[in-house]
Formats: structure tokens, sequence, C-alpha cells
């Protein structure tokens, strides 16, 4: 579905706040995102996933460019600018390779949290570092990474802290992963989204505002710029607690569908 821009009738404070203060595309550097990455343990020292973060934040840095004409053109224009298409179809794209790439880290990372507190990690050593008839130059680094992890005196800490940091991009990220890629609400079964694959321009950015949805109705919105800022961002301070996040965690879920009464 082509998106298009804001109806005249549009309230802004239903959208996004017209106060916050979204950084010209052209001063955002084409580092911040992919070395954002790096920081998160266990990433940064793969050689693979940090290529990943790097392809992630070329598209990123595309995309800015290509949002910030949109917006200028969408201004200067009575109608949906022609380009606006194809900022949907690389912002869907950008958002599934940046889904894919947490995925697995955080997938890794719990998977390292469980190895320690279970005694496992000379296990999973052992299996690693068994002899082949060829040498696995990935398993290797993975081994390596392994060891190191597993000798920090605070590595439980650290593996926590950024999986806090990353939790309310990632929930956002996977809930409209799910709309666009399966057409079905996060973890409910036989379930239909809204609208899925539809957006509208972002007045204030340029970027396409793909909406939230649960089974009993529309959340909000998210998009590109939101998620790369969430994670350019996320070593600004000290993490959320995850008592703070369970907050965020009950709002993806939304009110139950019998929340809404039947119509007439």
């Amino acid at each position: 579905m082509v998106p298009s821009d804001y109806p005249d009738d549009y309230d802004e404070d239903d959208r996004l706040d017209p106060s916050r203060d979204w950084e010209d595309a052209a001063s955002i550097h084409p580092g911040a995102l992919p070395g954002a990455l790096r920081r998160l343990t266990l990433l940064g020292d793969d050689p693979f996933l940090s290529m990943q973060a790097t392809n992630i934040g070329l598209v990123d840095a595309f995309l800015n460019t290509l949002e910030s004409r949109l917006m200028r053109e969408r201004v200067t224009q009575d109608s949906t600018p022609p380009d606006t298409a194809f900022v949907l179809a690389q912002s869907q794209m950008w958002i599934f390779s940046t889904y894919e790439l947490l995925r697995t880290w955080k997938q890794r990372a719990k998977d390292t949290i469980k190895l320690i507190e279970n005694g496992g990690v000379e296990m999973r050593l052992a299996k690693l570092l068994k002899p082949l008839s060829y040498r696995h130059t990935a398993r290797e680094m993975r081994a390596r990474q392994l060891q190191k992890i597993a000798i920090m005196p605070n590595a439980l800490d650290v593996l926590d802290a950024d999986l806090r940091r990353t939790h309310v991009t990632f929930g956002l990220m996977e809930a409209l992963r799910m709309a666009l890629a399966k057409h079905e609400v996060p973890k409910v079964k036989d379930s239909v989204a809204f609208a899925p694959g539809y957006g509208r321009i972002n007045m204030w950015n340029g970027s396409i505002d793909f909406e939230l949805s649960t089974d009993a109705g529309i959340l909000g919105t998210t998009s590109h710029r939101e998620l790369a800022e969430g994670l350019r961002h996320m070593f600004n301070g000290p993490p959320q607690t995850w008592d703070e996040l369970a907050n965020f965690n009950d709002y993806l879920k939304g009110p139950p569908a019998s929340f809404w009464p039947p119509g007439p």
C-alpha cells in the first residue's frame, strides 16, 4: 500500500510531539549508529556481527538523506512525493535487517548468561574447540569471545545492562516486524494486524510512521528514525531497570480485546 501524507485535519498531538528536537539529518554522524551497536558486549568483538552493524549504519545514513528530502518535498508539494513508496520500502528492509542483528545478539547474550550461571562455559568451550578436519575461524573466534567474557568479574551485570539498554527499541522493532512481515499481532495466535505495511510521512522528520497494533487496536506509531535514534543514544546515561521496563512491556500488550465495547 502506498503511504500518504497526513490529512488536513491531522492532530499533531495524536502522532508526535512537535516540540521534540529532531536532529537535522545532515548533522547525524554516519558512524554513530554502528559505533553504538559495537559497544554492546559480544557484538563489537565479533567481526561478522560488526560487519552487519556497518551495513545497518550505511543504510541508515542513506535513509536519513532520503527522509530529509521527502520532508522538504512534502512541504512544497500538494500531493504525496513520488519517492515516498521507495522510502517506505527501504525503511521496512532496514527494520528487518536491524531486528535480525539485535535478535541474534540478544540470544547470544542470554545464552552466555545461562552458561555462566549454570557453570556450562567449559562444556560449551570444549564443543567449540573440538578438532575438525578443517579450520573453522568463526568457531575459534566464538570460543575466544566466550573465554574473555567468562573471566570478567562483572560479566553478568554488563550483559544484563546491555539487554536493558536495547529492550525498548528491540520491543518496538519486534512488534512492528510481526505486523510488517507476518501481518500478525505479536504473541497472539490467529490474530490479524491492523493495516500491515501501511505508513504515513512524519511531517517533522520525513520518516515513515508505521502503526503499532495489538489485538484490540492501535497503540501508536514508530519509524526507522525513532528506532535508529533509540540505538544511537542507548549509551547516553544508565539503562532503565527491569521494574521500569515492565511498564513498557504492559504498554506493548495493550488492552485486552474485551476492553472495547461491541459495536451497535
